[in-house]
């Protein structure tokens, strides 16, 4: 029988969950009750993957298109604050299974995105409480409007700059937040890739089944 893979098993996914965890924690809420509430759950799910040692689940690495990005998007990110992050991302870049997540993607968007995730229920990082990942965007890219049923999602831009329903403009160590149900389209500037990770923090039968809804005109 093989033995169970266990996180402390592999302390680069370890120092990824805490750093992941720091983010959470020293990110402004910019006054918000509703944001910092989410910062918080988002915190005590990752604190309660550490603490249970969770289990690791190797998975097939895999490419994208748009992963022809993700050095630029990585050395960009190294110019942040978050340096440290980056480079825990690049102990493990070679083990991520980049995907696109739908049935049917949206025409041009196989080329221009892809994401890739780092914990949840089918992550290397094994759990039902929190969804952790990384989403990569190409230059010029224009992921399309789009719902959460139930999941609250946030964004941290790591490299990059994007705009969210053309409300504002992200640079790197913005957080972006979306309550459930709040349809957002995300456009990422000319020049550079953006790459961002991700949470999402809901119910676990949400977490479990969660599947995007794009808006039609």
């Amino acid at each position: 029988m093989t033995e169970t893979l266990r996180l402390k098993d592999q302390p680069e996914w370890v120092y990824l969950m805490r750093d992941l965890y720091e983010f959470y924690r020293r990110l402004p809420a910019g006054g918000s009750a509703v944001i910092r509430s989410h910062q918080r759950k988002v915190r005590e799910a990752i604190s309660g993957v550490i603490k249970v040692n969770a289990e690791l689940r190797p998975q097939e690495p895999s490419e994208k298109p748009v992963t022809a990005h993700l050095q630029r998007a990585l050395d960009n990110g190294r110019l942040e604050k978050h340096a440290h992050f980056i480079r825990g991302l690049e102990t493990v870049r070679a083990r991520l299974n980049w995907q696109y997540g739908y049935e049917k993607v949206p025409r041009g968007l196989e080329r221009s995105y892809a994401y890739a995730e780092l914990a949840g229920p089918t992550g290397p990082v094994l759990t039902d409480t929190v969804i952790l990942g990384l989403v990569l965007f190409a230059p010029g890219c224009t992921y399309p409007a789009h719902a959460h049923d139930g999941i609250s999602e946030s964004y941290i831009c790591l490299s990059g700059a994007v705009s969210e329903n053309d409300q504002g403009v992200y640079a790197p160590g913005s957080l972006i937040f979306n309550p459930p149900g709040q349809k957002h389209r995300i456009t990422v500037a000319d020049t550079n890739p953006s790459l961002l990770c991700y949470a999402w923090h809901g119910p676990r039968e949400k977490l479990a089944n969660q599947k995007m809804v794009f808006s039609r005109k």
